[in-house]
């Protein structure tokens, strides 16, 4: 099996192509104006489609079931793949007008699919779908161009993840994570690799994921795109983003160049922190409860980034975990837009689907499910609450023509590490190819 990195790269790749016929397949845009949709009393059938594993499936069938019970004249039909082949398919049958009337999205997509006309405007639909139910901040994730075109179905931050268990082995005392500095984390990874003979590393480093890029840009008061979808991201951010991961590695805080490169091919399962092989590192918080099961000795907890000054807050925001995006060309859009608004606020539903998807973006789902949590799926709600409190104005979105950002990182971060570029020339090449590729989209 391959990494999750691996497949959203492969999956990127192979989707480029697609998405060229879609350019062309779809025209027009989302049903605007009017009025709104009524409900069919008659039969009808719409579509759900989404990526996943058998237990996501699973929980989203028994969903449908209950859904389709409460609204008898409406069938479902149901298509799920996984993620390395979801995209391309999606855009074939996008470009065909083909497309599903529900369909999940990651954020690196909304903007794409938006801007080419094929996802429906949702104040279109408002009188069935009730975005009221989830916070502004986070329904506007789902935004582009001051439209929404997607409802966030669950919420992560990014974090640091600590192997407790790993430090305790090691006799060092866990550091006071509400008030650490960048120093104070150096120092605990090195520390870690110090005492344990290399046979463990202080932490995994950034990589190639594009929203830890986009947290450490929030802490230098920077962000990677702005609204308009330009570029914004300064060459001497990205530069120290890079810097400091060669720092780590010359520290021998973190592995080697050439076992990071081949840890890309791992699943999570088989990573460093899931084997024990590196203490800490840098997680969406809702990955926290499949390394819990992946490594239950590991005495897993969750920290927020450390602080570089008392000036950085509000770098944390509520990143979307997924999407559910409604086709501009659904001839049912009234019975799409009522699927997406029950998978999001009915409490019997959120109940099965629990946190897999996410942490809930709707806050009475989150109350509803909290008492069937397990204690690492309640430690991950927790943790999410308590950055969401932290968090300032969520970044824009990813813009049309950036979808390959990550992609393009996995090149830029491999000639870094390995010496063929330095920061400072990978930073400005990284940049002009993104904003380029952006440019070159609209």
């Amino acid at each position: 099996m391959r990494s999750r990195m691996q497949r959203r790269i492969a999956a990127i790749t192979a989707t480029a192509a697609a998405l060229t016929l879609l350019a062309t397949g779809c025209s027009g845009s989302s049903n605007g104006g009017g009025d709104q949709p009524a409900l069919s009393k008659d039969k009808v059938t719409i579509s759900l489609n989404w990526w996943g594993n058998p237990a996501r499936n699973s929980n989203t069938t028994k969903a449908i079931a209950l859904f389709e019970k409460k609204y008898p004249n409406i069938t479902v039909d149901q298509s799920n793949t996984d993620w390395s082949g979801y995209w391309d398919k999606l855009a074939t049958s996008t470009a065909a007008s083909e497309m599903p009337d529900v369909n999940q999205f990651d954020q690196l997509y909304v903007a794409s699919y938006a801007q080419r006309g094929a996802l429906l405007d949702l104040s279109t639909v408002s009188n069935t779908l009730k975005s009221s139910a989830l916070p502004k901040s986070v329904v506007g994730t789902g935004e582009v161009g001051g439209k929404l075109y997607a409802m966030p179905v669950g919420v992560t931050p990014n974090g640091v993840i600590i192997n407790r268990a790993a430090l305790k082995k090691e006799g060092i005392a866990m550091p006071d994570t509400d008030t650490w500095t960048w120093k104070q984390f150096d120092d605990l990874a090195t520390e870690v690799t110090q005492k344990s003979g290399g046979s463990v590393h202080g932490l995994g480093p950034f990589g190639s994921d594009s929203f830890s890029l986009g947290i450490w840009a929030r802490q230098h008061g920077n962000n990677v795109f702005d609204s308009a979808g330009k570029v914004t991201l300064k060459p001497s951010v990205l530069t120290s983003y890079w810097q400091q991961e060669l720092d780590w590695i010359a520290d021998k805080a973190s592995p080697s160049a050439s076992h990071i490169a081949e840890g890309a091919s791992f699943t999570l399962e088989q990573n460093d922190l899931s084997t024990g092989k590196t203490a800490m590192g840098f997680i969406p918080a809702g990955q926290f409860t499949a390394y819990n099961a992946a490594n239950p000795d590991a005495d897993f907890t969750m920290a927020n980034w450390p602080s570089g000054s008392s000036t950085d807050s509000g770098f944390q925001y509520p990143k979307p975990s997924m999407y559910w995006a409604i086709s501009s060309k659904s001839e049912h859009p009234a019975e799409a837009a009522l699927l997406v608004n029950f998978l999001l606020t009915n409490k019997d539903a959120g109940k099965i689907l629990g946190v897999e998807r996410g942490v809930p973006s709707n806050p009475a789902i989150q109350t509803a499910i909290t008492p069937q949590l397990s204690t690492a799926d309640k430690f991950s709600l927790d943790f999410t609450a308590a950055m969401v409190k932290k968090s300032g104005k969520a970044p824009a979105i990813t813009p049309n023509g950036a979808s390959d950002i990550e992609t393009m990182m996995a090149r830029y971060n491999q000639q870094v590490i390995f010496g063929q570029k330095t920061p400072k020339a990978a930073a400005a090449a990284f940049i002009k190819e993104l904003q380029d590729n952006i440019t070159n989209a609209g």
